[in-house]
């Protein structure tokens, strides 16, 4: 018999009635009970008048208290009903791509509430954001096992989300054996290397797949300019749809290592060089070396991971465009990305086109990004619809 917990007489039950899967603190009756729930137990949410909406995950120690888990409030959230969620967010991607390397669980939007599962072939990179996750690792890698057949599965315990849950950093392999060297991940045409146990997150980003397409269309005959390159995202792209030559920018040495590692697989290490330097000073460094590209992408780390952070992080995003825009050679392009959720499109927009005007160049824009349908968007949930990627035609 699960516990029960209690929305407000204010609260808009409505919401969750329609998909809305997250309960705050402000909109529950947080009795001693219900603070006394442990992080990640499981309980059927009630509206004010006592009417059952549904099984969600608590997690008194959260801003965001009820994660809602299904509908039904007679579920039993287990390995079965683990496994039948992961069926239906791996039918998806089997319809999408051809190799298995994708994001596998994108956590709400797949009906797995702060649960990220990347896959890289036979393994899978899960990261467990949210308390229930974390506590039942042990039976998602189970179910990743038993419903696509990976032989691997490493927990990535890290980042500013679990800090939120008031859970610990721990990297784990739950099954196999992790990989003891990087693994190389075909796409769009380019091979990247992804260090699944030591890099950032997953090891390597997926969502801005469509992105890095559309940036070789670009690319093909000119020389790029890759600014927070990370493992050489955009620029190995650039170098496999034709580029004449790729410059990555990144602050972290063993990141470009894999940018390099991935050239050299592709065929294409001689036209690759890489920087390791702060991406404000490199981009100052390379206007004063009158360098200029035929395609400068810039697609930093979250600024404005959150609302408080907006107002510096649109100033941040501001100033990567009017560093940018001089580096962009007449009649060349500039892709400016965000993966701030906070950071809304229209915000984001504005920012990039003040910068660029204030780094003396006019516009146009040609096209707007967003991440790929492995990333799939929960309508009613805007943090799931993250990523931002704003291709922008310069002359002058």
């Amino acid at each position: 018999m699960l516990p029960t917990i209690r929305l407000r007489p204010k609260s808009n039950p409505r919401a969750i009635r329609h998909g809305f899967p997250w309960v705050f603190a402000d909109e529950l009756v947080l009795d001693r009970r219900t603070k006394a729930l442990l992080p990640g137990v499981f309980a059927v949410l009630e509206d004010d008048e006592r009417r059952p909406l549904g099984v969600v995950t608590v997690n008194p120690a959260s801003k965001i208290v009820a994660r809602m888990m299904d509908a039904d409030p007679a579920a039993e959230i287990d390995g079965g009903w683990i496994a039948a969620r992961l069926r239906r967010a791996l039918a998806l991607r089997e319809t999408l791509y051809d190799a298995p390397f994708y994001r596998l669980v994108h956590a709400e939007a797949d009906g797995l509430p702060g649960l990220i599962v990347d896959r890289f072939g036979e393994a899978a990179v899960m990261q467990p954001n949210a308390a229930w996750a974390d506590a039942m690792a042990a039976d998602i890698a189970a179910a990743l096992v038993e419903v696509t057949g990976v032989r691997t599965v490493i927990l990535n315990g890290s980042g500013r989300t679990r800090g939120l849950e008031g859970l610990a950093e721990r990297t784990e392999v739950l099954a196999g054996t992790a990989p003891d060297a990087p693994i190389e991940v075909p796409m769009n045409g380019a091979i990247y290397l992804a260090d699944l146990t030591g890099g950032q997150k997953t090891g390597l980003f997926f969502d801005q797949r469509p992105n890095h397409a559309f940036a070789q269309r670009l690319a093909r005959g000119r020389e790029v300019l890759d600014v927070f390159a990370h493992v050489g995202g955009f620029g190995l792209a650039a170098l496999a749809a034709g580029a004449t030559r790729a410059l990555c920018v990144d602050g972290s040495a063993a990141a470009l290592d894999l940018a390099r590692q991935g050239a050299a697989a592709m065929g294409a290490a001689d036209r690759l060089e890489t920087r390791q330097q702060d991406a404000f000073a490199a981009m100052e460094a390379l206007a004063a070396e009158g360098r200029r590209f035929g395609l400068v992408i810039c697609d930093p780390p979250a600024f404005a991971p959150a609302k408080p952070a907006l107002e510096a992080g649109l100033r941040a995003y501001e100033r990567v465009a009017r560093l940018a825009a001089p580096l962009v050679a007449p009649g060349g392009d500039l892709i400016l990305c965000s993966c701030s959720h906070a950071a809304g499109l229209d915000l984001f927009r504005n920012a990039c086109a003040r910068g660029i005007g204030r780094g003396g160049r006019r516009m146009q824009l040609i096209r707007t990004g967003f991440a790929g349908p492995d990333h799939p968007v929960l309508p009613q949930l805007a943090e799931s619809g993250y990523l931002k990627a704003l291709s922008f035609r310069l002359d002058g």
